[in-house]
């Protein structure tokens, strides 16, 4: 039976302090166009998937909110930023109380990422109870999770989240399915993710921010001499 009624969870943090370690490469303001244009490249792919019902953001930034309503997603505030662990386990929580059938955890920070890849890891997901995993693209995080029911794992979100969701959901005795998405895969936090990104032009508003707007090439993202500032047009 195909899983019904999931919910995209996207947690976001205050734009205008956003990529922080970033900032050997960008300023503040370039930090926060950055992620704005993430974010909007990640709610577009989004809202192309058609296995989706709703786009959940967990965020206090109206800005933010603003940017959701544009593709139809609903806002979690939260009481206080905790951290992407404790807003996803939020709206786990939330969207449990609904009787939601599934949550699918996806960050704001993977601007490649494509309606098909979402459509890919609805299709490889188990019946429920089961939790389905697109890692990032060194195997260290998690960059996708999906979820049935929403709160069926205990979640760890970091640097090191991709084993230790493994392990907790087969130490549960839950089906775990593993997909391989070269956009998923790719979020960008540091300048080597930068570096990757821009390696391979793509049509994104990302990349135009960046190769455009900013000025920033491949070869040039860890020169923190060249930082780069936010054009006065955004």
């Amino acid at each position: 039976m195909p899983l019904a009624d999931i919910h995209a969870v996207v947690p976001v943090k205050n734009l205008g302090n956003a990529k922080q370690r970033l900032a050997g490469v960008l300023d503040q303001p370039a930090r926060t166009a950055l992620f704005r244009a993430m974010l909007e490249d990640v709610l577009e792919a989004l809202a192309g998937a058609p296995s989706l019902a709703g786009i959940v953001l967990v965020t206090r930034d109206a800005e933010a909110m603003a940017l959701g309503r544009r593709y139809g997603a609903e806002s979690l505030v939260e009481p206080e930023n905790r951290g992407h662990t404790a807003a996803v386990e939020f709206a786990a929580k939330a969207l449990a109380a609904r009787g939601a059938g599934a949550l699918l955890q996806v960050p704001g920070d993977i601007p490649r990422v494509t309606s098909e890849e979402i459509e890919a890891v609805i299709a490889a997901h188990a019946p429920a109870p089961a939790v389905t995993i697109a890692p990032s693209r060194d195997h260290r995080g998690s960059n996708a999770v999906l979820c049935a029911p929403p709160d069926v794992l205990p979640f760890r979100f970091g640097d090191d989240s991709f084993f230790p969701h493994l392990a907790a959901a087969r130490a549960l005795g839950i089906e775990t399915s593993v997909v391989e998405c070269a956009g998923i895969g790719l979020d960008i936090d540091t300048p080597d993710d930068l570096e990757a990104f821009l390696a391979s032009p793509s049509d994104t508003r990302a990349y135009r921010l960046l190769a455009e707007d900013l000025d920033l090439e491949a070869g040039r993202a860890q020169v923190p001499a060249g930082r780069r500032r936010a054009s006065r047009s955004m």
